[in-house]
C-alpha cells in the first residue's frame, strides 16, 4: 500500500505537517517495504485550488491513503473520487505517522476537518427593512403639518456576518385636517337646496383652511 503522508521536510524523520493543500513536502511510503520518495508541494503558494491540486498529485502517484491534518470539501470530494482514504490524527514524524496507522491508531475521515466559514466570511444578511411608515394624520405636525410619519424603520436583517438591513421606510405624510363627516340630508325634497348650500358653504370653509394650511 502506498501511502502519501504531509511532511515538513523530505525525509522519513521530518515532522508531520497538518495543512494537506498546503503542506511543505508530500512524502510517498511504501507500508511494506518502508521505501519512501519526497517531492515538495508545488501548491503551497497557490492563490485558491491548493487542496484540489494537492489531492491530484497524490491520486496521480497512486496512494491510496493520505496521512495528515486539516482537509477542505474541495480536497476531499476530489480524494473521494480517486477512491483515496484519509486519515487524521497522526502525530510526531513521517516514520511514527506510519506506524500509528499499521498499528490502527488513526481515524479515518469522511468529511471535511475543516470549518465551512474558514477563510470566508459566511454574511448572509438578511437585509429586507419592514420600514412601514404611516404618514398619513399621523404626523408630528411641524408647524404646517408636514409631519414626518414614524417611518424609519431598521428591519432586522442583521445577519451572521454582518448584512445590515436598513428598511428606510420615510413616511411623508402630509397631515390632513380631519374633515367632519356630514350626514346624508334626511329632509323632504323641498329643503334639499338649502341642504346643499350649507354643505358648499363648508366646503368653502374646508378649502380655505387647506389654503392657509399649506402657506
Amino acid at each position: 500500500m502506498k501511502i502519501c503522508v504531509t511532511s515538513t521536510g523530505p525525509n522519513m524523520d521530518a515532522s508531520v505537517d497538518p495543512r494537506f493543500g498546503r503542506c511543505q513536502y508530500f512524502v510517498f511510503v511504501n507500508s511494506e517495504t518502508m521505501e519512501h520518495e519526497a517531492m515538495p508541494n508545488p501548491g503551497i503558494g497557490a492563490s485558491s485550488g491548493a487542496g484540489i491540486q494537492a489531492a491530484q498529485i497524490v491520486a496521480d502517484k497512486g496512494a491510496g491513503v493520505v496521512i495528515t491534518g486539516q482537509v477542505g470539501p474541495n480536497a476531499i470530494q476530489t480524494l473521494g473520487a480517486a477512491d483515496i482514504s484519509i486519515l487524521t490524527g497522526a502525530s510526531d514524524t513521517v516514520n511514527d505517522a506510519i506506524e500509528q496507522y499499521k498499528s490502527g491508531r488513526l481515524q479515518q475521515s469522511g468529511s471535511t476537518t475543516v470549518p465551512a466559514s474558514s477563510g470566508m466570511g459566511s454574511g448572509a444578511g438578511a437585509g429586507v427593512g419592514a420600514g412601514a411608515g404611516a404618514g398619513v394624520g399621523s404626523g408630528m405636525g411641524a408647524g404646517r403639518g408636514m409631519g414626518r410619519g414614524g417611518g424609519r424603520g431598521r428591519g432586522g436583517g442583521r445577519g451572521m456576518g454582518g448584512g445590515m438591513g436598513q428598511g428606510v421606510g420615510r413616511g411623508m405624510g402630509l397631515a390632513a385636517p380631519v374633515i367632519p363627516t356630514l350626514p346624508l340630508p334626511s329632509q323632504p325634497a323641498q329643503t334639499l337646496d338649502e341642504e346643499i348650500q350649507a354643505l358648499e358653504s363648508k366646503m368653502i370653509e374646508i378649502k380655505a383652511k387647506l389654503e392657509e394650511l399649506k402657506k
